[in-house]
């Protein structure tokens, strides 16, 4: 079939790119769901920042690509052998597929799953196909999803079904920056009541992980982040109290009105001088989680004197540490529940000819999410 899609074909074109134009609307060949896939109707996707990093060069993905990883969509057509998903089913698209049967879906961590890295590493769909092609050439899919497009092809092993009243375009959000956000407070880091909690970048999964420290009873809960219109926001995210990274005595601070550090901190902004930062305010003691993804050469560094003398932790949580399945149908019911408030992270939607200067707002940090409606 046909369909119209977002696609990179080059990353690193100059900012704006309202005027470089990293993304082109193009008419794709979209081939029918073999064993096992199905065919996906897109109803709206989140502009996330690991959509961002692709198009600008800080973590390449292989090109053609189309983008967009955040979704949710109705079922179309479904695959042979297709199991537990028919025609009409609403489903959010997890951006790590499940083979169920590696040693890391064996164990219980999904979200490492072997095979779909691989596959996503390489832009495949699970088990090593391209299902859209234009002139004969593939077309790469992001995180086997390529949620950028009218339609998709994605596995059946990346799905979720859900049953919700919330909008879909709050219910795309679930995908990626939700489930990141708060599978960090509530499956990676040891959140218990009375817990003190900080958290560096406050972008879509920084402003869900302070909505699970205070859905999970953190007693206090600290935002940080460089951009003052986002320590503005984090207050009606439930954040107690607010610092600018940039100020050199945002540690000090912190330990001040944190009686010496917080139990907890979370790092969402995927740079290593957040992640330091993040290490630097937690207690003797204390767990700090790094759930922002850089590029894979950068480093960091931690005193080791630290990390032992103070028996400190430091975890890493990757998707929120979630089972998708598991994970995004109760998140849904924390929101329905008025525990998570995604309504406000939905900032405006957009269309596909305006994703460019959607990318735009999000470099300049005037929108928490926008969403592609279609």
């Amino acid at each position: 079939m046909k369909i119209r899609a977002a696609v990179l074909r080059e990353c690193g074109l100059p900012q704006p790119y309202r005027d470089s134009k990293p993304l082109s609307i193009e008419t794709l060949d979209l081939d029918p769901p073999e064993a096992h896939e199905v065919l996906i109707q897109v109803k709206a996707a989140g502009l996330c920042h690991s959509d961002l990093v692709a198009i600008d060069g800080e973590r390449p993905k292989p090109m053609p690509m189309v983008l967009g990883h955040e979704a949710v969509g109705i079922i179309c057509e479904c695959g042979n052998g297709v199991d537990g998903f028919e025609v009409g089913d609403v489903v959010v698209p997890a951006f790590v597929a499940t083979c169920g049967k590696c040693k890391m879906c064996a164990t219980g961590r999904p979200g490492l799953c072997l095979p779909a890295s691989k596959a996503n590493a390489e832009g495949y769909l699970l088990g090593g196909y391209t299902r859209l092609h234009k002139d004969g050439v593939p077309i790469f899919h992001h995180s086997g999803v390529a949620a950028f497009s009218e339609y998709a092809v994605v596995s059946e092993y990346s799905l979720v079904k859900i049953k919700t009243k919330i909008p879909l375009k709050q219910a795309a959000l679930f995908g990626c920056g939700v489930m990141t956000g708060v599978g960090s407070v509530l499956n990676s880091s040891p959140l218990q009541v009375g817990d003190t909690v900080a958290v560096i970048g406050l972008g879509g999964v920084g402003l869900s992980a302070l909505m699970a420290a205070s859905a999970g009873g953190a007693s206090q809960i600290i935002g940080i982040d460089v951009n003052p219109k986002k320590l503005q926001m984090a207050k009606e995210f439930g954040a107690t109290d607010v610092f600018n990274a940039n100020d050199p005595q945002v540690v000090e601070k912190v330990k001040i009105v944190s009686d010496g550090g917080v139990g907890i901190a979370i790092e969402a902004a995927g740079v290593p001088s957040a992640l330091e930062l993040a290490f630097a305010v937690t207690e003797v003691g204390g767990s700090t989680v790094a759930a922002g993804l850089p590029n894979p050469k950068r480093e960091f560094k931690v005193s080791h004197f630290t990390l032992v003398a103070h028996e400190r932790q430091l975890i890493g949580s990757y998707m929120g540490s979630c089972i998708p399945s598991r994970d995004i149908p109760r998140f849904i019911n924390m929101c329905e529940n008025g525990s998570l408030a995604v309504d406000k992270l939905t900032s405006n939607s957009v269309a596909l000819e305006e994703l460019n200067e959607a990318f735009d707002l999000m470099v300049e940090g005037s929108m928490i999410r926008s969403v592609l409606e279609l």
